[in-house]
């Protein structure tokens, strides 16, 4: 039986982690954290019985710990919260499903104890690809890829160890926006933005997804993860979301990963690689689909895409602004102060204007997003 922890288990990731684990009750839960939303939380600890637990701050710890005074479980909170569950002693396998920087020290501090990582935190290889993939391979730990598109090409890679590989064909859904003009997303809503045609996600990468941002962040963390250049990888919008990446080897084969829009997919083939286990669901029917269609992406409509390999080129800790600019950005579109293609606008700026970094440390990178969010507040808020 395997023991996992789960960084972000109220999350979309971390709901679904929990519905692979009850499905084939074979994984046990050793530490779980979330943020606010305490009522859920609850209801996953009387559920799965993890021994740890972690919260946002003292008060909602506070409040947790009222409500399951019945139960043993340990309530931490903050970083060093995170952090315990990251590294609780009887978990094998991490997921890290917690949203931007908050995952980068944690994801750290579990490969330091020897975890394996479940990737589902993308800013954490964006922001520091160049300490974390060292560092796995000093600790001799796997980082399991998480999103659709990584795990699909991590699946393509089975069986090809030693061959050289000619690029990565990264997919994209291109969105609830595909085929716009700029004219036309200068007043679309949050709403509208929220409304993704093929996947059910979290507010904020659903706005990265409708931005393109989420696919150049993508990039950045394919380069990181498979150990490939900024020119191997590119980028096809395809919109029926089947295939959801693919690679090329240098003698022209193309080996894809395909299946039916669902995140429980790729959760479970990292919690048990290399096996591969049932999964309840509906499955892929060619015949219905019918047609597979692929375009080349917008660079001038959704530039975010541009300006994220611009970042990678860049190097140092412009890709840390980047994150930080688009995470701020979005965080203020989604409360109303700023308009949709003012996302954009403030990421182009902040890769403008913050102090470069070369090879930053954990400490530089956290100090470039502080210092990034400061530049947003004084210049658009």
């Amino acid at each position: 039986m395997k023991t996992i922890s789960i960084l972000g288990s109220t999350g979309s990731i971390g709901t679904q982690t929990l519905s692979v684990v009850k499905e084939h009750g074979d994984i046990k839960v050793a530490a779980l954290s979330c943020g606010r939303n305490i009522d859920l939380l609850e209801k996953q600890i009387r559920q799965f019985h993890p021994r740890l637990v972690s919260v946002a701050d003292e008060a909602a710890a506070k409040d947790l710990r009222t409500r399951i005074a019945d139960l043993e479980t340990e309530v931490l909170y903050g970083m060093d919260g995170l952090c315990a569950v990251a590294t609780a002693e009887e978990a094998e396998i991490v997921v890290t499903a917690v949203v931007g920087m908050l995952g980068i020290r944690p994801t750290i501090a579990a490969m330091e104890a020897g975890k394996d990582i479940a990737l589902a935190n993308k800013e954490t290889l964006v922001c520091a690809g160049h300490i974390i993939m060292p560092l796995a391979k000093e600790k001799g730990v796997s980082i399991l890829p998480v999103d659709s598109e990584h795990s699909a090409i991590f699946q393509s890679l089975q069986g090809n160890e030693g061959n050289e590989i000619e690029r990565i064909l990264l997919t994209a859904s291109g969105g609830p926006f595909r085929g716009k003009s700029l004219d036309e997303l200068e007043k679309v809503t949050v709403k509208d933005a929220l409304a993704h045609p093929n996947w059910s996600m979290g507010k904020k990468i659903t706005i990265d997804s409708a931005t393109m941002v989420n696919k150049g962040l993508e990039v950045m963390e394919a380069c990181h993860l498979f150990g490939v250049g900024l020119s191997q990888v590119e980028v096809v919008v395809h919109p029926q979301s089947i295939i959801h990446s693919a690679v090329e080897y240098e003698d022209g084969s193309v080996i894809a990963q395909l299946g039916l829009p669902d995140m429980r997919l790729p959760i479970q083939y990292a919690l048990y690689y290399p096996k591969r286990r049932p999964l309840s669901g509906e499955r892929l029917d060619l015949f219905s689909i019918g047609t597979l269609t692929f375009e080349r992406p917008d660079l001038e409509v959704f530039y975010g895409l541009a300006l994220a390999r611009d970042a990678f080129e860049a190097g140092g800790n412009v890709p840390t602004v980047f994150n930080a600019a688009n995470e701020k950005a979005v965080a203020l579109f989604l409360d109303e102060k700023i308009s949709f293609l003012t996302i954009l606008d403030i990421i182009t700026g902040a890769m403008q204007e913050i102090r470069y970094i070369d090879r930053p440390a954990v400490e530089d990178i956290l100090e470039t997003e502080r210092e990034t969010y400061e530049w947003i507040e004084k210049s658009y808020l």
